[in-house]
């Protein structure tokens, strides 16, 4: 019987993902089989990395060993990785590059993956099941305001040398979870380096409550934070209310952020809110 040429893979069936949201969303769609390699970054979730080969850092890949592993699809994040998508496509290899900023792009990524791979039915209850948590968490954060208690103020530092304040994601997450950003304005910029604040004494001045920090992989030291010269004069410092959200559970603008990211946020503020109602924080 000669070849039937009019048939076709439904989605595709040999995928390559260069960021660790793709690979967590496709597990847990249970798409896993789908995966044929995953970026060395991905802890999420850990079986990956015992099951799948790693074929990329974040601004760089093995093209030779991706091409090896004959991927129909290459999922990667953001114009940080447009090298590697041209290289891919010009070696004939279908490349999309989700750009998800915002709390709303990464629900319609989440989407769009889990419709490319058949299971878009699925991928709305994922969602919809999401977005009724974070809704639950803007009804206690509500519930706390009427009692009489207030929005702590938040850095969160990305990075700390230069100090890097949260992207927009994490922004909209902080507001969600109960807290202000208090770089609202620099969110807004996509690329770190556009979220740099050079002068630490801005930060002072902003009199943030809590400081939360994910510095990208790297250990976050709270007593090196309340050692900064002039610092003592900072609420968070003086209260000892310094906390890490590890890097994989916020900075992956995935399921890892709508969930165990955003909780993280929320029980920190929701006990803040107790505490300073209670008047357990120094004036």
């Amino acid at each position: 019987m000669p070849h039937d040429l009019l048939r076709f893979s439904p989605g595709p069936q040999r995928i390559v993902c260069l960021t660790e949201e793709t690979t967590e969303w496709l597990y847990l769609l249970g798409q896993e089989a789908r995966i044929v390699g995953i970026s060395g970054y991905t802890v999420r979730p850990r079986r990956a990395r015992d099951e799948k080969p790693r074929v990329s850092a974040f601004l760089s890949a093995k093209t030779d060993k991706i091409m090896a592993l004959q991927p129909d699809c290459v999922f990667g994040f953001s114009d940080l990785q447009a090298d590697i998508a041209s290289d891919l496509v010009k070696r004939g290899v279908q490349v999309t590059i989700f750009n998800q900023r915002s709390v709303a792009d990464i629900f319609s990524m989440l989407y769009q993956v889990a419709a490319m791979v058949g299971e878009a039915a699925q991928g709305e209850q994922r969602i919809a099941a999401m977005q009724a948590d974070l809704r639950n968490m803007q009804a206690d954060v509500a519930a706390r305001l009427a009692a009489g208690a207030r929005r702590p103020r938040v850095f969160f530092e990305e990075w700390d040398e230069p100090h890097i304040s949260a992207i927009r994601w994490v922004s909209e997450l902080i507001a969600i979870a109960g807290g202000d950003d208090c770089f609202p304005e620099l969110a807004q910029e996509p690329m770190g380096k556009q979220r740099i604040i050079a002068d630490g004494a801005e930060i002072v001045r902003r009199q943030p409550d809590l400081i939360l920090g994910s510095w990208c992989g790297k250990k976050f030291r709270p007593e090196k934070v309340a050692a900064r010269a002039g610092w003592t004069d900072v609420p968070a410092v003086r209260n000892g209310q310094l906390f890490e959200i590890k890097s994989p559970d916020i900075l992956q603008p995935g399921p890892a952020a709508l969930t165990d990211g955003v909780r993280q946020l929320h029980q920190l503020f929701m006990r803040w809110m107790d505490a300073d109602l209670a008047g357990a924080f120094k004036p």
